[in-house]
């Protein structure tokens, strides 16, 4: 019997990679290119049009995210935007941050509920489906607590556990690569290198259902 690798060879018969879409904030924008040049020889590498904010804003927008297209494998996260405190009384953009005065964008509640509805759509593709936990907050971030990014992880952990999904634990890591490569204490975004480096982590959960 002649394998597929010298079929591929004698013919020029390149098997189709799978299709990985990743849904995320901006942290996920962040290390998506460098995912996809890691991972260009095994999968093609997309990420949701835009930012995916938070949980209930990613219901709304998942049928447009996925598309027609067949995916084998989909990343997904919510936290940053959900456990963000804004103030009411400020215009709604970047700047009404505000974790003193301040009323969290999703309760508990809610997100556990979000991320159930969220499943429910993601299992009717029949891809691969991989959770990652949210990353870090330091402590002088305006908006945020890093205890709400623990408590929040702990529920998605928990809903992924009830539903078969494995959680890739990015939050873990992020502490120490933050430290190192972050843009400051008081911002949860990272420098290239470090966005770099959570790429590494996140392939790591990748590359597992690639080769499953």
């Amino acid at each position: 019997m002649v394998c597929i690798s010298m079929v591929a060879v004698l013919f020029g018969f390149e098997p189709s990679k799978p299709k990985i879409l990743i849904i995320g904030d901006s942290i996920s924008i962040g290390y998506t290119p460098f995912v996809k040049s890691k991972l260009e020889n095994k999968a093609l590498v997309f990420h949701c049009k835009g930012n995916a904010q938070y949980s209930s804003y990613g219901l709304t927008k998942l049928n447009d995210w996925l598309g027609n297209e067949h995916w084998d494998i989909i990343q997904f996260n919510w936290g940053l935007w959900d456990i963000c405190y804004r103030d009411p009384n400020k215009p709604v953009d970047y700047t009404n941050r505000d974790k003193i005065n301040g009323k969290i964008n999703t309760t508990k509640e809610d997100y556990k509920a979000n991320l159930e509805a969220i499943i429910s759509r993601l299992k009717q593709t029949k891809a691969k489906l991989i959770f990652v936990t949210t990353t870090c907050v330091p402590d002088n971030e305006p908006g945020r607590y890093d205890k709400d990014v623990q408590d929040y992880n702990a529920i998605a952990i928990q809903v992924m556990k009830e539903n078969n999904i494995p959680v890739n634990d990015l939050y873990s890591i992020s502490k120490q690569i933050h430290k190192d490569d972050g843009l400051g204490d008081n911002n949860v975004h990272y420098k290239a290198v470090g966005y770099q480096k959570l790429a590494v982590k996140v392939c790591e959960g990748l590359d597992k259902l690639i080769n499953d």
